[in-house]
C-alpha cells in the first residue's frame, strides 16, 4: 500500500475498498453534521444510524436520497440518545461512533461508563488528529490537543503507539515521531524532556518496532530539514516528521487551532484506546473537517479493541 500523502487520497482508498463501516452518530440534526453525513454516503464510504429527534432529520434532503444507506432510531433525549448509540457499538450493530450536537461532557460520561461504556479498563484514552497543510507535502499527525492535560511517561507511550498504528493503517511504513519541545536541550525544568529521552532509548531497543523517534524538537526542525541545518541539529527525523507528541494539552491545542486558522489547514481527529473509533468533533469544526474524521475513522474501524 502506497502511503496516503492528503485527504483525497484518502477517500480514493476507501472508496477502492468498497467496504462500508457503519457509523451511529448521536444527535446528528446540525447543519454540519449533516453535510458530513451526506458526503460520506455520497462517496459510498458509510452507512448510517442517525440516533436522535428524528422529526429534526426530516429537512436533510440528502438522508432521503441514500435511505437504503440510513437507518433513524428515535430518542428525544440527548442522553438516552447517546447510551443508545454505545451500547449498538458494544453489541456489534455499529463499527464508529460520532458525536453531533450532543454536549461533549455528556457524551463522554456514556463512553467513560465503567460498565456499559466504550473504554476497556486499563486502557488510556487520548486524541489523535491529522492535518493537511498546503505548505507540508504529507499529511501531519499530532497527539494530543483535546483529552489528557500533562500525559505522563506511560500515558505518552500509549500515545505514541496510537500513532504509529494508525500511521500504518495509512500505508506509513516508518512512521517519523517528534517529541515536541520548545528547544532541543534536554532540562529538569521540564519533566517531558527527561521522559523524551528515555522513550527516545526504547525506540532505539526497538521498543516500537520499525520507527524513527526522536526529540527533544521543535516544531520547525520537526518539519523543516534547513532549519535544522542551520541550528546545527542532526537528527533521524530530517525534518520530515509524520507525528507531534506534544508535550501538554495548552501546547497541542494551541498548534490545532493556530494552524487550522492561519495556515487553513483541513483536519480530522479520532479518540483514542476506545475499542472503536470515536469522532468526537468541536463546535467549531467545519462539516468537510467532520466528513474528514469520517474517513479517518472508516480507514481505521478495522482494529477494533475488545472490552
Amino acid at each position: 500500500m502506497e502511503p496516503i500523502r492528503n485527504f483525497e487520497q484518502l477517500t480514493s482508498h476507501l472508496k477502492s475498498l468498497e467496504c462500508r463501516r457503519r457509523i451511529a452518530v448521536v444527535c446528528g440534526d446540525d447543519e454540519h453534521t449533516e453535510y458530513a453525513v451526506a458526503r460520506a454516503l455520497e462517496e459510498g464510504i458509510a452507512d448510517f444510524v442517525m440516533v436522535g429527534n428524528s422529526h429534526r432529520l426530516a429537512p436533510y434532503t440528502a438522508l432521503q436520497r441514500h435511505a437504503e444507506h440510513v437507518e433513524t432510531v428515535h430518542v428525544e433525549d440527548p442522553d438516552e440518545a447517546a447510551r443508545t448509540a454505545v451500547r449498538m457499538i458494544r453489541e456489534g450493530k455499529a463499527d464508529i461512533l460520532m458525536k453531533g450536537i450532543i454536549n461533549t461532557d455528556n457524551l463522554l460520561r456514556v463512553i467513560l461508563n465503567k460498565e456499559e461504556g466504550l473504554l476497556p479498563q486499563g486502557q488510556v484514552m487520548t486524541h489523535l488528529a491529522v492535518m493537511q497543510i498546503p505548505t507540508y507535502h504529507k499529511l501531519l499527525f499530532f497527539s494530543d490537543a483535546a483529552v489528557i492535560p500533562y500525559p505522563t511517561l506511560q500515558q505518552r507511550i500509549e500515545m505514541i503507539w496510537y500513532a504509529i498504528r494508525t500511521c500504518r493503517s495509512f500505508g506509513i511504513a516508518q512512521p517519523r515521531i517528534s517529541l515536541i519541545h520548545c528547544s532541543e536541550k534536554v532540562s529538569p525544568k521540564f519533566p517531558h524532556s527527561v521522559d523524551y529521552v528515555h522513550i527516545v532509548e526504547l525506540a532505539e531497543a526497538g521498543e516500537f518496532g520499525d520507527v524513527i523517534i526522536d526529540g527533544p524538537l521543535d516544531v520547525k526542525t520537526s518539519c523543516e530539514k534547513s532549519s535544522s541545518d542551520i541550528k546545527g541539529i542532526v537528527s533521524p527525523i530530517n525534518g520530515e516528521a509524520d507525528v507531534l507528541i506534544f508535550p501538554n494539552i495548552e501546547s497541542g491545542n494551541a498548534f490545532y487551532k493556530a494552524v487550522s486558522l492561519f495556515s487553513h489547514a483541513d483536519m480530522a481527529g479520532l479518540l483514542q484506546g476506545t475499542i472503536c473509533p470515536v469522532v468526537l468533533p468541536s463546535r467549531s469544526d467545519s462539516g468537510l473537517s467532520k466528513y474528514y474524521s469520517i474517513a479517518m475513522a472508516c480507514l481505521t474501524a478495522g482494529h477494533r479493541s475488545n472490552l
